[in-house]
């Protein structure tokens, strides 16, 4: 791909939005995003960067996001600089098609777009099946498992004291839920 292809298509794709700051680093602003595009030094690697949120707000599922590097964001990725998310793309200039470029850019915004509510989704889950898994092995029922859950926020281990009653009641229903979809899945 051509340098000038760079701008043409980020021209095409985002109008006005668009600025060259340097001759190898392009950036557009917009209302939703902050998208970078910058060249190496030698001008050979292209690097696009969209930075997503400040890594504090993803530490307990950094984990969860390295493991969609590996199988799920195909050739974008995850990254952390300066204490920030980034979503990432990098190819080497020459060998990157205009098409490839393109589904690039779709790719890291999409990335943005998703946040991170299936990671902590996820991670939930597994605590879950964890807890599930501890009660099983102490020999508990599951609705002994709830009533322990129960006491926990009766007793201000889990949860917060100041939670109205009907804030509690809510959390608990989503545990009763919870535990009796993963229940039977645990062993």
């Amino acid at each position: 791909m051509e340098i000038t292809d760079i701008t043409q298509i980020l021209t095409a794709r985002f109008g006005t939005a668009v600025s060259q700051i340097e001759a190898s680093l392009w950036q557009v602003e917009t209302e939703q995003f902050r998208l970078l595009v910058l060249l190496s030094e030698n001008q050979s690697w292209l690097r696009m960067l969209l930075p997503i949120a400040p890594v504090q707000e993803v530490q307990l599922i950094l984990q969860q996001l390295l493991e969609a590097n590996f199988d799920q964001t195909q050739e974008t990725r995850y990254g952390i600089h300066q204490n920030v998310v980034w979503a990432v793309f990098q190819h080497n200039r020459e060998t990157l098609t205009k098409t490839d470029f393109e589904r690039a850019i779709s790719n890291v915004i999409a990335l943005q777009e998703a946040g991170f509510s299936d990671y902590y989704n996820r991670l939930i889950e597994n605590r879950i099946q964890e807890i599930i898994l501890v009660a099983k092995q102490q020999g508990q029922s599951m609705e002994t498992t709830l009533q322990n859950l129960e006491r926990f926020y009766a007793e201000g281990v889990m949860g917060d004291l100041t939670n109205s009653a009907e804030d509690r009641e809510r959390t608990l229903t989503a545990w009763r839920y919870q535990l009796e979809r993963l229940w039977s899945e645990v062993e």
